[in-house]
């Protein structure tokens, strides 16, 4: 299970875009602090952290959305912290692997993002999950293969989402300067 100190680390390391996810990244790292125990574990009825995926295609020009099962909206890939887990990071591209069947994924050393938001968890508890977002690319080619947790999965053009895409496109306009900043170093 991510520890809860390395998990501050990543936030700590992490310097938000905006003042917004600037409040959001404190007040990740005070629950953090105030929860060593527990602040990854899903049983944390407060809240726990959450590790997402931004997935773009080798292009930057597409998104890989779920629809997910439980909350039936177009989604990034993501989900709870597991055991074997040794980071946020780790969590998240361990879910993007497994949520979209694509083998060689690679994911940004940092956070792209981070959303908090209320849920009622498979236990059926409301409960809130403080998502801590990432950059994810796919190779060029990569074909999704649907899992047990999408009614449906598929790539979509970054301008042009789904009205249900939940803050996929706060993620996308955080995800640009990233780009840019990549591109030009290649």
């Amino acid at each position: 299970m991510v520890a809860a100190a390395v998990a501050a680390a990543e936030l700590r390391d992490w310097v938000p875009g905006t003042a917004g996810q600037e409040a959001l990244r404190q007040a990740l790292l005070a629950f953090l602090d105030a929860r060593p125990d527990d602040a990854c574990d899903r049983s944390c009825v407060p809240g726990h952290l959450t590790a997402s995926a931004l997935v773009l295609d080798a292009a930057g020009e597409h998104t890989l959305l779920t629809l997910h099962r439980r909350v039936h909206r177009w989604v990034q890939l993501g989900g709870h912290c597991e055991p074997g887990d040794a980071s946020l990071r780790a969590a998240a591209l361990r879910e993007a692997t497994e949520e979209s069947g694509i083998e060689g994924l690679t994911i940004s050393a940092r956070p792209l993002h981070i959303d908090v938001h209320p849920v009622a968890c498979s236990l059926g508890v409301p409960t809130r999950h403080l998502d801590v977002r990432y950059l994810v690319r796919a190779p060029a080619g990569a074909q999704p293969r649907i899992s047990d947790e999408s009614l449906d999965l598929r790539w979509w053009p970054v301008d042009a989402l789904p009205a249900d895409s939940d803050t996929v496109p706060e993620m996308i306009t955080a995800a640009r300067p990233v780009q840019r900043q990549n591109s030009s170093s290649v």
